[in-house]
């Protein structure tokens, strides 16, 4: 695992600030960042995986707000906590919200960070999702109720993502400590890696994403000030986590789910943050080459 600006993160960082203003002017660059004619109007411009919204981010904004700035920023995916669709909402609350959603021209593919303790929450869980159409439940399910999700996943076809949230998580620290616990259980049981958190509590975001590839049905990205406890969400590229390599391990396992931002920091005022984040992931994706 590399953290910190190394050597080759720095020309990294170069190539990347490139892409990233070809991104914004039409213009694209080779290898050595020369100016080469942009693609032919009609150009294919997709993404190897879709890049999508953890709607925490917007915590302090109402779902119009949050559909506002998630349009801004570029981002066709989301994933919605309660604060924008609680999970006691009604039928019609429910069908007001998946309206709004759809009508911003963004996908409502998911909800979470769920807390499941108890059946009845697992219960509702499920049926919230279902009501809005959603494929994925990102959440955190005590192990008493695992059983009883097992039989939701089959029942529903909705998967459930566990998220990992690293130091003070006592049941689910790391992906590892998640993978352990699904492994033998539906494959629609997998894990949702928050690379920030994962590398607070020293593991290797990187290794395991690939690692648990095989389970992996989504990925909240960020970036950290310090590979420790006392580390905190930062705009992407001013941490220590290896973005290129994240990067490149995700294409290296052909991942094709939703890689959902999720920019904790500045909760009163996060576009400018979420903003740059998207940006370098873009700029950075682009360098890398597909």
């Amino acid at each position: 695992m590399q953290i910190g600006n190394t050597p080759s993160r720095r020309e990294f960082f170069k190539l990347a600030s490139v892409a990233g203003s070809a991104l914004a002017v039409g213009t694209v660059f080779d290898a050595a960042g020369l100016a080469t004619e942009a693609p032919p109007e009609g150009a294919p411009k997709t993404l190897p995986f879709p890049l999508g919204l953890a709607s925490y981010t917007l915590r302090k904004f109402d779902l119009d707000q949050t559909l506002a700035m998630t349009q801004r920023v570029g981002l066709t995916h989301i994933c919605l906590k309660s604060f924008h669709l609680p999970l006691d909402a009604s039928a019609d609350e429910i069908a007001a919200a998946v309206a709004k959603v759809k009508a911003a021209g963004i996908d409502l593919y998911g909800c979470g960070v769920v807390t499941m303790k108890t059946d009845k929450d697992v219960d509702q869980a499920f049926e919230y999702a279902r009501a809005a159409g959603m494929r994925t439940i990102v959440a955190a399910p005590a192990l008493e109720v695992l059983p009883l999700v097992n039989e939701k996943v089959k029942q529903f076809d909705i998967e459930v993502a566990i998220h990992n949230h690293g130091p003070g998580d006592k049941l689910y620290p790391t992906p590892e400590s998640i993978y352990q616990k699904v492994e033998k259980l539906d494959p629609r049981i997998g894990l949702c890696i928050d690379v920030g958190h994962t590398l607070r509590i020293g593991a290797d975001p990187i290794a395991d994403t690939e690692r648990f590839a095989d389970r992996l049905l989504d990925l909240h990205i960020k970036d950290v000030s310090a590979p420790a406890p006392e580390g905190k969400t930062v705009e992407i590229g001013r941490g220590v986590i290896d973005i290129p390599a994240l990067l490149r391990t995700m294409l290296k396992i052909k991942y094709r789910r939703v890689a959902s931002f999720e920019h904790e920091k500045d909760e009163q005022d996060p576009l400018a943050g979420l903003a740059e984040s998207v940006g370098y992931i873009r700029g950075a994706l682009a360098a890398i080459g597909r």
